[in-house]
């Protein structure tokens, strides 16, 4: 679960250039299960989860919690951001503080979305939570995470091994 405290939620429509960030809705069901179920999207992840299984397991309104925001585009979801407390982390560095996860449907890979929507995502946390840093954690082999990570602001705290890959972990300070 989220654990950001008392964080008012759902927040107003947040609104980019081109996205809009929301509260997930019954009508992303079908999109949630195609992002857990697709081999792309797990890559480094560990694997897709089966969809039989997902199609069993997911809720109708699918992870409404604090932190939890669709991504859509011209009125359909095309990714999932999660700022959650980093509870139960195997990392030191990463203990208590907000932890930063995104899912995005291939065909809306490339096109900057992710740095749009993450960006704005942790815009509305420094609102809501000021003074708190974020961590996000990656595979050192993905590529297009690192470079987002980067373009975000984050920082190399440290790599280490897990899931049978080197992963990274970065460090975004608080802003001021």
């Amino acid at each position: 679960m989220s654990d950001l405290g008392h964080v008012a939620w759902p927040p107003e429509l947040i609104r980019t250039e081109r996205l809009v960030l929301r509260e997930p809705e019954a009508r992303d069901r079908t999109t949630f299960i195609e992002l857990l179920a697709s081999p792309e999207v797990h890559t480094y992840l560990g694997g897709p989860r089966p969809r039989d299984e997902l199609e069993r397991e997911m809720p109708e309104v699918p992870e409404r919690w604090p932190g939890s925001f669709v991504v859509e585009l011209d009125g359909a979801m095309i990714g999932q951001i999660l700022l959650r407390r980093a509870a139960g982390h195997r990392r030191p560095a990463a203990v208590g503080k907000a932890d930063l996860g995104y899912l995005f449907l291939p065909q809306a890979w490339g096109q900057g979305y992710a740095a749009e929507a993450c960006a704005a995502a942790l815009d509305w946390f420094d609102g809501v939570l000021p003074g708190e840093p974020v961590v996000l954690t990656t595979q050192s082999a993905n590529v297009g995470s690192m470079r987002l990570a980067a373009k975000l602001g984050f920082t190399e705290v440290e790599r280490f091994q897990a899931w049978d890959a080197e992963q990274w972990l970065g460090l975004r300070p608080p802003a001021t």
